[in-house]
């Protein structure tokens, strides 16, 4: 019998059926828009106005990987940005583009997997990821790395909030192996500062820090279980 040979992307989706298929999980995630979730607030993450604050980030073109219910991706419409925000959720897309058009706001927002985007190089100012990367799996991390790499213009930033490890609202600390004995993220991975320093060594790093706890109801979002940084493309 002639033995097949697989290429690199036959390797990666055979790794991925080891894990949960994450459509569903997520359609039914978002679909009780009443659970008492924290992250379900209409708010901007609070490092993300930061950045707006400090002119880091400026007008441009902005592009948003996991975008829920939106809050981040209408901030980055409101200060005056071309924003492309995806999601796996149709679900959560629909209450996204509602709030959308509670502010008359413009989201350009697309349901797909991020490694399946059809994007030209070079076409981004800004990459913000709010709760994306934790739930990607290890072996897709050089696909995530490549994908932001292409997107970003040269100098472009790129933003991520992630698990802490440990931490009260997620971050299992599990180890990579793990992942696959287990066949689970445990519901996300946590992070250190110095794992997301050497994960993303190629870029410079501008900021890592704990996320601040903001108390509810505010204009902003933050709790201290999440992690923040800010690299910037070289």
């Amino acid at each position: 019998m002639k033995e097949s040979i697989y290429d690199n992307e036959d390797l990666l989706e055979m790794l991925d059926s080891l894990l949960r298929e994450p459509t569903g999980f997520w359609d039914k995630f978002y679909s009780d828009r009443e659970k008492d979730v924290p992250f379900f607030v209409n708010s901007p993450d609070e490092n993300l106005v930061s950045y707006f604050e400090k002119k880091i980030f400026k007008p441009g073109k902005a592009l948003e990987f996991g975008c829920g219910p939106g809050r981040n991706a209408i901030y980055f419409a409101e200060k005056g940005c071309t924003i492309d925000a995806v999601d796996l959720s149709q679900e959560s897309l629909e209450w996204a583009g509602e709030r959308a058009i509670d502010k008359n706001l413009n989201v350009n927002f697309i349901k797909e997997n991020i490694f399946e985007l059809d994007i030209e190089e070079g076409t981004y100012d800004i990459i913000y990821d709010s709760g994306c990367f934790h739930h990607i799996a290890p072996h897709r991390r050089m696909s995530y790395m490549t994908l932001v790499n292409k997107a970003l213009k040269p100098n472009g930033f790129f933003a991520i909030t992630c698990f802490v490890q440990g931490g009260e609202l997620g971050g299992t600390e599990i180890t990579d192996w793990e992942v696959y004995r287990l066949r689970s993220l445990k519901g996300g991975l946590g992070f250190t500062e110095e794992k997301l320093r050497s994960i993303f060594k190629d870029f410079k790093e501008i900021e890592i820090r704990k996320m601040k706890e903001i108390i509810q109801p505010n204009d902003v979002f933050g709790v201290s279980s999440l992690l923040t940084a800010l690299f910037q493309k070289f």
